[in-house]
């Protein structure tokens, strides 16, 4: 038995991308913040702040919740799975992403007056993919 599970809760770094690919099938990128807080040690040591940046993707209804909801410094919380793909650059150089393929999508900042509230998207079947598809 194995597992691939994935959950993040954390802020969105960059305006998301989103593009729209065979028979108008949307595909989302976004970049997700996460920070562990710095702490000092009893001996005086500080131990900095820690922030990772995830490549968050996310496909067709979900997609489409991102672009018209989703902005920078939005909180999120993400449930998915790791995918790893490999593409060649402009240059041939061989290069290697790390990606979360998003199964659950919820918003949790707070929406402006008018907007419609917060919603969570469930998953959306996402299409096999080979290693060098890339979808950005």
């Amino acid at each position: 038995m194995s597992v691939n599970k994935v959950i993040l809760l954390g802020n969105v770094g960059v305006e998301p991308e989103v593009k729209y690919v065979d028979r108008g099938v949307a595909v989302a990128q976004v970049r997700l913040a996460t920070s562990e807080p710095g702490y000092t040690l009893e001996n005086g040591t500080t131990v900095p702040e820690r922030t990772e940046w995830h490549n968050v993707v996310l496909w067709r209804k979900q997609a489409e919740l991102v672009e018209r909801y989703v902005h920078k410094g939005d909180k999120l919380y993400i449930e998915g799975k790791i995918r790893s793909r490999s593409y060649d650059d402009k240059n041939g150089i061989r290069r290697y992403v790390t990606e979360v393929y998003a199964d659950t999508i919820e918003l949790l900042s707070p929406r402006p007056n008018g907007a419609q509230p917060a919603e969570a998207a469930q998953p959306a079947a996402a299409p096999q993919a080979s290693a060098t598809d890339a979808p950005f």
